[in-house]
This record gives structure tokens, sequence and C-alpha cells, in this order.
């Protein structure tokens, strides 16, 4: 619903915004589609910058076991922790583990619960190792997540390199898509400009102008999306 009413109130802005500058129905319209892709892009472009905030965690949550593990604390302790001094991100999912552990008093299960929770293939490594230290002992537990954590932060800094390094390609071309409609913008706010593309083959070469524009987006951004690693530890479940 969120998404919904975000999306249409920035096509009718939009619309309603080109149709005060260049009264015509046809521009404001196709610019009023446009400003919905750009609404929805934007949306998702936001929960994939929630979705690499809690990637980014998972070490920092490595980090925060060990500290509770050697300061004599239990693993289901220094789990429960995490809800009130873990990353600030994680902490509600944490908060929902501890109100699991303190009610079935099973801590495989909500471990299992939060390895649902998170669905994540750094997430499972982890919690994986902790349900094994659960069952075996633990005795090389620190030495596991010490491992883990190195891994992941190492992981984490090549993605990172790799981002900055397609950003600025990526950027380039979100420019070159945006040129010729401001360009379009521009010029309709001559009434010839408006009268031409307010024509049935003016309005086909909006329509045409906007299916590339939508062609080229989706190609740019599967040519730059990094492989994701599978979740490995599901395999048997499913």
């Amino acid at each position: 619903m969120k998404l919904s009413l975000r999306i249409g109130s920035s096509a009718s802005v939009a619309t309603a915004a080109v149709l005060l500058m260049t009264r015509s129905l046809v521009i404001a319209a196709a610019f009023g589609t446009l400003a919905a892709g750009i609404a929805f892009v934007t949306v998702r472009a936001e929960s994939s910058r929630n979705e690499a905030a809690l990637v980014a965690a998972w070490p920092e949550v490595i980090d925060h076991l060990m500290s509770g593990i050697q300061s004599g604390l239990s693993l289901s302790e220094s789990l429960a922790g995490l809800a009130t001094r873990g990353p600030e991100v994680l902490r509600p999912s944490f908060a929902q583990f501890k109100a699991t552990l303190f009610r079935n008093g099973d801590l495989t299960e909500a471990i299992e619960e939060l390895k649902a929770n998170f669905a994540h293939h750094g997430s499972d490594q982890i919690f994986e190792a902790l349900i094994i230290a659960k069952t075996l002992g633990g005795s090389e537990l620190l030495q596991i997540l010490r491992t883990l954590g190195d891994f992941l932060r190492q992981d984490l800094a090549l993605r990172r390199e790799i981002d900055v390094k397609h950003g600025w390609i990526k950027n380039s071309a979100h420019i070159s898509a945006a040129a010729p409609w401001i360009l379009l913008l521009l010029l309709s706010t001559q009434p010839s400009t408006a009268i031409a593309y307010s024509t049935p083959t003016g309005a086909m070469i909006l329509i045409a102008g906007l299916f590339m524009t939508a062609v080229a987006y989706i190609w740019m951004n599967r040519l730059g999306r990094l492989p994701q690693t599978p979740r490995v530890f599901t395999v048997g479940t499913q």
C-alpha cells in the first residue's frame, strides 16, 4: 500500500507539473509514467540499501558474541544480549529471538527462527556454527566465530570495492537515460513542440522512448548485478 501510494503521488505530481508547463496532456502523461518508474526504482534501491546494512552488521554480531562468551556468558545469554547491545538494525529480530527463547526454552528452535527470518548466507553460517557448537559442546566455538568474522569482512570489503568501481558507470548510465527527457521537457515549453508531440505520431514516439528507457535501465542493472552466494545450509531442508 505504501509503495502504491508513493508511486501514485509521484506520478500525479509530475503529471500536474508538466501539464502546467507544457499544456500538453500527452507529454504530461509520459513524464507521469516516467516519475512512477523512478519512484518504484527508488523504493527498490532503499530496500537494497537496507539489505546491505543488514549484511554489513554480521561481523559486529560476531564480535559481540565472542566478547560475551569470553566474559563468561552462555551462548544463549550472549545471543539474547544482542537485543539491547547488538547493531541497531538487527535488534528487533534478536528481541523476537529473546522472547521465543524465554517462552519455549529451546535454543535450537529460536536460532532456527532467526535463520529463517534473516534468510542470508552469511547469517546461515553463523547460526549453523552456533547450532553445531550447542550440539557438540562448542570447544572450538570462538575459533569458528573468529574465522567466520574474517571471512565475512573480506567478502564485504571485496563487494564494496566492486560497488565503488561500478558506481560511476551506473551514474553515467542514469545521466544518459535522463538527458533526452530533460531536453524534451525544456523543448516542450515551446508551443510548437507541445503540439507536435500531441499528435498520434508524437505519442507513439513518446511511448517508444519510455519503452527503450525502461529496457536500457533493466539491461544496465542486470549487467551490473553482483552474483549472490547461495544458501547452502537450506538445501537439506528444501
